[in-house]
């Protein structure tokens, strides 16, 4: 006699089956088996087989059967595993239809159908959606339990409010429910989330003090919030704490440790970690390996990514999609797309079947390798390969062709899109438009904006954007402002950047006036101005002489929350210098660093020294310049220069001299503007043999035209080489046509040709016994 065919031998039958189509199959053989049928217990486990896999039609069909064989006020779990398998995909809208069915089909929600749907309208942000539910079910009288609570402190976390999660778990035993250590470590999380690290450590070491102790699930989320902020050292002093209580971590909990380090660029600990894991009775996985593998790619670390990954081979891993595309990704954005070739020519004799993002990642590599043909090439041998094209595959390549000025290329492959059933989105016309707009073509930029309407595209604020940006680079200040009341009266609200690039072409237009204007309406529209705004606000001001207003901004930067940065005050002293005010641009440096707390850079230090220079005080200038390499600002060609002019402009022609040797014995080179500037001096002061000596530093230095590199005989270009440098110079304008006649006959002189030719020290003493003399 046969045993009956029981609902638990169907659900396990079920359970086991990885497919979930032959599952189904199986489920529905089983109606035919003598005195079978089916029951809550087998539909459930169908159920959540078919929704894992993603199998929403024919999860629905099975709901649809189940409400008519079996007793509707029965089916709340099979409800709710639909609505989870919905959530896990995303589907949030199909998840809700589900559960506002339930009633319709007399099945009362209880308290575990509003979690889960709750939950699933947390997980995806939509916090008053789930409030919403929330009241509706305290309206129906229903209880909270410990998992609604729960539910409501990671809605409050999510939404930056982990102080109101904080009471309500403060709350919840006056509330009728004890709290656990998933409510104390979802607060906990939030706390870390906002910045309060120190309440965070507190209510963790609370939460231990109270015997609640998180499992291994519970406390890798925990561990993943803290990782992903960067606060790994904090996350591995929880560790700590958990395993002195006996939680034992798992893989997941390694691989999270793994990915923080990564993203801090500490691999070395990263790499130490893995080696951890076998001592801890775990065995890495292909995840680990993908870990480590796309976190040296994005830090630029490919070749020791290519060993990890023949390091996973030899482990026994087959490498999968990810670890291919990590690696030909990385070599193609250090620029090396051979070896992405390499890696890829590899994988595909392995198995591997080149994907959009394969493909994308090659696109832009040759793009950015300045080889638009060959990524072209790419993009066709994709098509032969059976790449479905996307928009995405089309918006790479046509960025690429766009950013290397082939607009007409990029055009043609975005009129094509559509015949290969892929139609162009509003992204796809902004690479254009932008390109268009670098280009200076204006016009046929705005006849592409009209295009993408007419096709059902509408602009969005970048495009807009880029227009105002064009227009504003060719000071065509009117369509620009057109621009901007045109997107009012379409209905978008310019932000920040589009009023910064307004603002910017009026002021580089000496608008001041209207940049004020501007700066005023910006303001009333409710537009918040940041630290670029206001740098060229000041910039405006400093430029129409108003600079008591500039400084006034200061404050107003800082009432308003913003710093003044180094530009600010770049602007300001460079202001103060231009009206003549030396005294007002050097207090203004000094509380720069003292007030504001901001340090000096070069450019600052160039700016206050040149002030000086220009004004013949080389004292100050001198102990400016000892001071910036003091502070760890290197001097640039432009400090050197002022440097030297102003000791030129003196008439100190000897002390400019030295200054110029003594900074190239130091390792400094020049600019020819510089050396220009010395040999003018010295020429006007008829020291010929040391501007002559200069020319022949500079052969030394090999500061010459390429032309003297293609002299390959040594007597000739001892000969001709210094006459190529002053005729160059001459040339170039950096010297006199006085300067070239005295330096051509120096150089000619038979007597000086026949000298030892100069080292820097030798000039350098031959100018300290001129000063001397």
């Amino acid at each position: 006699m046969s045993r009956a065919l029981l609902p638990k031998h169907v659900a396990a039958v079920v359970k086991t089956q990885k497919d979930p189509l032959k599952a189904l199959e199986m489920f529905n053989s089983a109606k035919n088996e003598d005195g079978f049928k089916h029951t809550v217990l087998t539909y459930k486990c169908m159920v959540q087989k078919l929704g894992l896999h993603g199998k929403f039609e024919e999860m629905e069909k099975l709901l649809s059967e189940m409400r008519e064989n079996v007793n509707n006020e029965l089916l709340e779990g099979a409800y709710i595993e639909a609505m989870k398998n919905y959530g896990r995909k995303g589907k949030v809208q199909e998840a809700v239809d589900t559960f506002e069915r339930m009633d319709f089909y007399n099945c009362d929600p209880s308290v575990h159908s509003y979690n889960a749907i709750m939950n699933i309208l947390v997980e995806y942000g939509y916090h008053n959606q789930a409030h919403k539910v929330y009241m509706r079910m305290r309206d129906k009288g229903l209880e909270s339990d410990v998992y609604t609570y729960t539910v409501r402190i990671k809605s409050f976390c999510r939404t930056a409010r982990p102080y109101a999660a904080l009471r309500l778990l403060r709350n919840m035993p006056e509330l009728g429910c004890d709290s656990n250590a998933v409510a104390y470590c979802t607060v906990v999380a939030g706390l870390y989330d906002s910045g309060h690290c120190d309440q965070a450590r507190v209510l963790f070491d609370e939460m231990l003090a109270r015997c609640f102790c998180p499992d291994v699930v519970t406390f890798n989320k925990l561990v993943h919030v803290l990782c992903k902020k960067g606060l790994v050292s904090q996350s591995e002093k929880l560790l700590n704490k958990v395993l002195k209580r006996g939680v034992c971590p798992n893989l997941f909990t390694f691989n999270i440790f793994v990915q923080g380090l990564c993203r801090e660029g500490d691999f070395d600990r990263a790499v130490r970690l893995l080696a951890s894991v076998s001592r801890e009775g775990l065995s890495l996985d292909v995840v680990t390996y993908n870990i480590l593998i796309c976190g040296l790619c994005r830090n630029s670390r490919v070749v020791e990514a290519e060993e990890y990954l023949r390091k996973m081979v030899n482990d026994g891993f087959e490498p999968d999609g990810f670890t291919y595309n990590s690696i030909i990704d990385g070599y193609c954005k250090k620029g090396v797309v051979q070896h992405a070739n390499r890696v890829l020519k590899d994988a595909v004799f392995k198995g591997f079947k080149p994907d959009e993002f394969t493909f994308c990642s090659l696109i832009n590599g040759f793009c950015w390798d300045g080889d638009p043909d060959q990524a072209m090439a790419v993009f066709k041998d994709g098509l032969g390969k059976g790449l479905r094209p996307s928009v995405v595959v089309y918006n790479t390549l046509i960025k690429g062709l766009s950013q290397q000025g082939l607009i007409l290329p990029a055009l043609q492959l975005m009129n094509e899109m559509a015949e290969n059933g892929c139609q162009p989105n509003i992204w796809t016309y902004n690479l254009v438009i932008n390109g268009l707009c670098k280009m200076g073509c204006l016009s046929d930029a705005n006849h592409l904006v009209d295009d993408a309407i007419a096709k059902g595209c509408l602009p969005d604020i970048f495009t807009y954007n880029t227009l105002i940006d064009g227009y504003c680079k060719q000071l065509k200040l009117d369509n620009a402002t057109e621009i901007v009341n045109r997107m009012w009266s379409q209905g978008m609200t310019p932000d920040v950047i589009t009023y910064n690039t307004l603002l910017n072409g009026l002021c580089k237009a000496a608008k001041s006036e209207e940049v004020m204007e501007i700066f005023k309406a910006m303001e009333e529209k409710g537009c918040a101005p940041n630290i670029i705004t206001y740098n060229i606000i000041v910039e405006s001001l400093c430029k129409a002489k108003k600079i008591n207003e500039a400084v006034y901004l200061l404050g107003e930067m800082k009432s308003k929350g913003l710093k003044p940065d180094v530009v600010s005050f770049g602007t300001l002293i460079t202001g103060f210098c231009k009206i003549g005010d030396i005294d007002g641009a050097y207090q203004l440096f000094r509380r720069m660093e003292k007030q504001y707390d901001i340090c000096h850079t070069t450019a600052t230090y160039n700016i206050i020294i040149s002030a000086f220079s220009e004004q013949l005080n080389m004292n100050m200038a001198m102990k400016l310049f000892s001071e910036m390499k003091d502070n760890g600002c290197d001097p640039d060609n432009y400090t050197y220069r002022v440097v030297i002019d102003g000791f030129c402009k003196m008439g100190n022609v000897t002390q400019g001299y030295n200054f110029l040797l003594e900074n190239i014995e130091k390792g400094f080179i020049p600019s020819l503007t510089t050396f220009g500037r010395v040999l003018n001096c010295l020429c006007v002061k008829h020291k010929v043999h040391e501007a002559v000596g200069i020319i022949h530093l500079m052969l030394q230095k090999g500061i010459v035209p390429e032309t003297v590199n293609t002299i390959f005989e040594a007597d000739k270009k001892v000969v001709a080489a210094p006459k190529i440098v002053v005729e160059d110079l001459l040339k170039k304008g950096h010297i006199t046509y006085h300067a070239y006649e005295l330096l051509y006959d120096g150089i000619r002189d038979k007597k000086t040709f026949k000298k030892r030719l100069p080292t820097v020290n030798s000039l350098h003493q031959g100018a300290r016994s001129s000063a001397v003399d």
